[in-house]
């Protein structure tokens, strides 16, 4: 899967959990990826983030980050 789907589909994961009350999107987004996406696509979007992470809004390159620090990208 390219890169640019992969930041598209990111995007849209934490533009749906941003405007939740109550909740950490940042944590959110992250567990999100973490239960559905299948490794190899959390591989690909944590490289891409380590190349730059262009077009990743905020709050899903913190969430990626917390992936990545987390090793939930394996």
């Amino acid at each position: 899967m390219s890169d640019d789907k992969l930041v598209m589909m990111a995007n849209q994961i934490g533009k749906f959990f941003m405007p939740q009350r109550g909740a950490d999107p940042v944590a959110a987004i992250a567990d999100h990826l973490k239960k559905f996406w299948d490794p190899r696509m959390r591989a690909a979007i944590v490289a891409h983030l380590e190349k730059g992470g262009a077009g990743l809004d905020d709050s899903v390159r913190q969430a990626v980050r917390r992936l990545k620090e987390a090793g939930a990208h394996k």
